[in-house]
C-alpha cells in the first residue's frame, strides 16, 4: 500500500468510520473517469482543486463536485488574496499526494479549504484516496466534517 493511500486510510479510520477504499483499474484520474468508474453521476465526484496564494505562498483547497469550476473571482473573495494553479511538486510535497490522486483528506499539510454545496445534494459521492486509481465513497456530510472545510459557494 502506497504511503498517499495508507495516510487516507488512517484518516478514515481514525474518523472511527468503515469505508471501503475502491481501486479501479482504468484509473480515477480525472472527474469523468472517476464518475465511469463508480457508475455515479459526475457531480457525485468531490474534486480537490488547490490553488497557491500569490502574496503568501499558502495552499488553499476547493472540494468541488465533479461538473463544476472554481470561479477564480469567488474563490479570491473567500481567501482574501490572488490565486494561481499550485504547481505538481509544490502539491506534492505540502499535501503528500500527486495531482490525479489528491485527497480531501489525510494531507500531510493542513490546508484552509471550501466545500461545494452542491455535494451536498447526494446521499453519497466519491473522493481520490490519494492515488490515481483509488477513491472511496463517503457521506457529503460526513466529508465536510472531516475535510475540516467551510461550505461556500466558488463555483462558475
Amino acid at each position: 500500500m502506497s504511503k498517499s493511500l495508507a495516510r487516507v486510510t488512517a484518516a478514515l479510520a481514525d474518523a472511527g468510520l468503515d469505508v471501503t477504499i475502491l481501486e479501479m483499474s482504468e484509473g480515477t484520474r480525472t472527474a469523468e473517469d472517476a464518475a465511469r468508474a463508480a457508475a455515479c453521476q459526475i457531480d457525485q465526484i468531490a474534486k480537490s482543486i488547490i490553488f497557491r496564494r500569490v502574496e503568501t505562498g499558502e495552499l488553499v483547497l476547493f472540494i468541488t463536485a465533479g461538473g463544476n469550476q472554481v470561479d477564480p473571482k469567488r474563490a479570491e473573495a473567500l481567501t482574501q488574496g490572488t490565486l494561481a494553479r499550485a504547481d505538481a511538486e509544490t502539491i506534492r510535497t505540502v499535501t503528500g499526494f500527486a495531482i490525479g490522486g489528491v485527497s480531501p483528506i489525510g494531507h500531510l499539510t493542513p490546508l484552509r479549504a471550501w466545500f461545494d454545496p452542491r455535494l451536498l445534494a447526494f446521499d453519497h459521492i466519491y473522493a481520490a484516496a490519494g492515488t490515481p486509481r483509488h477513491i472511496f465513497g463517503i457521506a457529503p456530510v460526513t466529508l465536510l466534517r472531516l475535510s475540516g472545510a467551510q461550505e461556500a459557494a466558488f463555483t462558475l
